[in-house]
């Protein structure tokens, strides 16, 4: 009597477990998997000083270069995705839109932290899917948080004697991945890093490596746990490699409590 109860709850526990499976690994989306350095396009946006933007970095942040990446590259449809905190060495290369294009003869570059989601929607700059560039054949667009008090109002250089305006609105880039504490300028600022406390959906490593320790996941895909960024014992805990439970570890645990429940409740009935 006892085993046809066990082999009973544990029947209808199955497809239960294959469902919960199921439907947590279909909601994995195909992000843009990009090189560590490589080449992508570059408009601008403005955002006020202190706004807490999607990945909940503190508004300390905004004092400092800052930028939006596009969705499939950032890693996440809303929220924070696994590029939130990471930071590029950004350099002009020459306009895209005027015909001809305007190739500056001075080299400008910028360190920026990612600390924004640029959505996919259309065919806008920031539209790019896995297999599907952008209308400059880019699969990754930066979109520069400018006017900056961090960035020199002449950042981006012109000739208005032949275009008939200053602002090309979306540039050619070449960018590299650097580390954010030896090259970020807001790393020097204790204030800048790591992200606000809301208790939810914030994440924003100070210097992510792509470790699961100190790199977000994605937040639209519930994949994972993220790292504690908000306390100032989090964020020391990022600088200095603490570990964190992955989603995995706790999946298992929660089924295993299911089905000790069942079981246990089958030996009570039996």
């Amino acid at each position: 009597m006892l085993s046809l109860l066990l082999y009973s709850r544990l029947g209808m526990l199955l497809p239960l477990v294959v469902l919960c499976l199921f439907s947590h690994t279909s909601r994995a989306t195909e992000w843009i998997q990009y090189p560590a350095d490589g080449t992508a396009t570059l408009t601008h946006y403005t955002l006020p000083d202190g706004y807490i933007a999607s990945c909940g970095c503190t508004g300390a942040s905004t004092r400092y270069p800052t930028a939006a990446m596009s969705q499939f590259a950032f890693g996440s449809s809303t929220a924070y995705g696994p590029s939130c905190g990471r930071c590029f060495k950004i350099t002009l290369l020459n306009t895209y839109l005027p015909n001809p294009p305007f190739f500056p003869n001075v080299t400008k570059s910028v360190v920026v932290k990612v600390t924004d989601l640029c959505p996919a929607g259309g065919n806008g700059w920031c539209s790019a899917k896995p297999g599907k560039p952008n209308q400059g054949g880019q699969y990754i667009n930066f979109d520069l948080a400018w006017p900056s008090p961090s960035i020199p109002d002449d950042f981006f250089p012109s000739n208005a004697p032949l275009y008939g305006f200053t602002d090309f609105g979306v540039w050619n880039v070449s960018y590299q991945s650097v580390d954010c504490l030896q090259n970020w300028a807001g790393a020097k600022s204790p204030a800048a890093l790591g992200s606000v406390d809301d208790g939810s959906s914030v994440c924003c490593p100070a210097n992510p490596t792509g470790s699961a320790n100190d790199t977000c996941p994605s937040f639209s895909d519930d994949n994972g746990i993220p790292p504690d960024t908000a306390s100032a014992s989090g964020v020391a805990g990022l600088l200095h490699g603490s570990s964190i439970p992955s989603a995995g570890h706790a999946l298992l645990l929660l089924y295993s409590l299911l089905v000790s429940s069942l079981l246990f409740s089958g030996f009570v009935l039996d």
